[in-house]
């Protein structure tokens, strides 16, 4: 799967999925500040299990939307 990205500002959130437990799928989102001063990732957890790959993709939309939109620059 090709990564998706999001970008706002020196902030760009990359979009992903992992398998967890009983055949669920967890929404990630990994941030990061493109000025070269903090250049460790934070990683994001969507909260719920999904049952397949895309409803955890578009879980982890969800989240990196509401994180950007919280960021002011």
């Amino acid at each position: 799967m090709e990564d998706t990205t999001y970008t706002k500002g020196i902030y760009t959130a990359k979009i992903g999925v992992r398998a967890i437990d009983d055949g669920q799928f967890q929404g990630l989102v990994s941030l990061t500040r493109d000025d070269g001063e903090d250049t460790e990732a934070k990683v994001y957890e969507v909260d719920a299990a999904s049952s397949n790959e895309e409803e955890a993709l578009n879980e982890a939309r969800a989240l990196a939307h509401r994180i950007l939109g919280a960021i002011e620059l």
